[in-house]
């Protein structure tokens, strides 16, 4: 446990209410001097005091006596997996009023506040229409506390690009743009400079390992980067097609069916209710026959790793990821999403009475019915 600052914060929270030593020390039935005696952390008060403080300050008795419990990788982790699971397997709510519970018994753990964070985001279409704005406001306060509490840059960063997401999500687009620079600056990648550096040093297999790092995240962003620039070309077929193929021309090089199979199925989602909304039935249709292969294949259970070619990776995943190899929802959710961003997308509706779409669906339901890994089922 970290040294308790219970004088500081007694003395912050009473100037905050704008109260004077006198009117706390009635309140309590103590003298002034008692009171002051806690403040300058000479005495401290008695243990059965401590719920009555708290209560008038309307703060926990953690905060009151300036506990800031911390959580480990290992234990994030843990935590993390744990109320992801409840999302799949309790009620929305009790998942909920759980998530809730650990932000404020850990309200100061600033590497769990933002999982915890982008676990609403995740799961926020479960609380229907009306709630999913609701939950998103809650992530965003998450996302804003991070920002301004912790002492890493490169979380507050990713704290900050998620606060832009969630205002999107909300579609407050003037926010976004205050939030963020209009335009991007070029930056320069740190990788190659990295790797030249234990090059020097005789280290090749760290300096492999940095530049396979830096291409995978290279990939995955331009990964993210292609589809949004796509849908930006649906009233320029011959735009959109070139960027349809360079996508798949991308996931076919770097095998991303094997190295990433949920950024592939993302891809092809999103082609396929581009065609769609431009009543190319065909085009559409190869597409979630492709979707179907992919999510139906060989890819579960779905974990971060590399490949053959990514083959010093697995590691970095492990080591420097707040989740390690885990995805942000649990297995269940995930092929029920798979499932349902196909049968329950408007874009399809009108080609509901297809028999080729019929089969699609047929073959995707498998996915909520048949839960055994395929690679390990007998």
């Amino acid at each position: 446990m970290k040294e308790i600052h219970l004088g500081r914060v007694l003395l912050e929270n009473r100037r905050r209410l704008g109260i004077t030593q006198d009117e706390l020390a009635e309140y309590l039935g103590v003298s002034k001097a008692a009171v002051s005696k806690w403040e300058t952390e000479t005495t401290y008060p008695d243990i059965l005091m401590l719920p009555r403080l708290a209560s008038y300050f309307n703060i926990t008795i953690d905060e009151l006596m300036g506990y800031e419990p911390q959580l480990d990788t290992r234990q994030i982790r843990e935590l993390y997996a744990r109320l992801s699971e409840e999302f799949a397997v309790l009620p929305f709510d009790q998942a909920l009023a759980h998530c809730r519970e650990a932000i404020r018994k850990y309200s100061s753990c600033y590497p769990l506040l933002f999982q915890i964070g982008s676990l609403l985001i995740n799961h926020s279409m479960m609380a229907g229409p009306e709630g999913a704005d609701g939950i998103t406001d809650e992530a965003i306060t998450l996302f804003r506390k991070v920002k301004t509490g912790t002492d890493a840059p490169s979380l507050g960063t990713e704290a900050l690009m998620m606060e832009a997401f969630c205002l999107l999500r909300l579609n407050r687009p003037e926010e976004v743009l205050e939030l963020l620079s209009r335009d991007t600056s070029v930056f320069m990648i740190p990788e190659p400079l990295i790797a030249s550096a234990w090059q020097m040093l005789g280290n090749i297999t760290e300096a492999k390992r940095i530049l396979q790092v830096g291409m995978y995240n290279q990939i995955l962003s331009l990964l993210n980067l292609l589809p949004q620039y796509m849908n930006l070309c649906l009233d320029d077929r011959p735009a959109y097609e070139e960027t349809c193929r360079r996508i798949l021309a991308i996931a076919d090089a770097f095998h991303l069916d094997r190295l990433h199979p949920s950024v592939l199925l993302t891809c092809l989602i999103t082609m396929a209710q581009g065609w769609a909304s431009m009543s190319e039935k065909d085009q559409c249709l190869a597409l979630l026959e492709k979707y179907a292969d992919l999510a139906t294949g060989e890819i579960w259970p779905l974990r971060l790793k590399g490949d053959d070619y990514f083959d010093l990776i697995d590691d970095w995943f492990e080591n420097n990821l707040p989740l390690g190899t885990q995805l942000p929802r649990d297995e269940s959710v995930i092929r029920q999403s798979i499932v349902q961003s196909v049968a329950a997308n408007p874009t399809f509706a009108p080609f509901s009475n297809d028999a080729r779409f019929l089969a699609v669906i047929r073959r995707l339901e498998q996915l909520t019915t048949e839960q055994t890994d395929p690679v390990t089922k007998e």
